[in-house]
């Protein structure tokens, strides 16, 4: 799988906490502190990416035309996203947002145009 198909199934999975769908689909929120942990933390054959540096996984959403978005929008609007946030505010963890409009939950045909740039 590629580097953007790896990260929607890690989305639709409930199998981790450190990464989900925020603004109903728009955006990629990262717990980042869980996500070194539960994600970039695995030791082969259960790693997910090729890396287990937070740096070089950022790196690849960057290729992938990924942006970093500053919280600027509105509170999540579903239940289970405003209470990841809230658990990652009061545990001190820095949230990042990413956008790219190639990925949207809604859109899933659009996927095929996440290409690295």
């Amino acid at each position: 799988l590629s580097f953007p198909e790896k990260l929607w199934k890690m989305l639709e999975s409930d199998e981790f906490q450190s990464i989900w769908w925020s603004e109903g689909g728009k955006y990629v929120a990262i717990n980042e502190k869980l996500f070194e942990e539960e994600v970039l933390g695995r030791e082969r054959p259960l790693q997910v990416f090729a890396t287990q540096k937070m740096k070089s996984f950022l790196r690849q959403l960057n290729f992938y035309g990924f942006t970093k978005v500053r919280r600027a929008f509105q509170r999540s609007a579903s239940l289970p996203e405003f209470l990841a946030e809230e658990d990652a505010a009061s545990a001190h963890s820095q949230i990042l947002y990413y956008y790219n409009p190639a990925f949207n939950r809604e859109h899933p045909h659009l996927l095929e145009k996440c290409k690295r740039g």
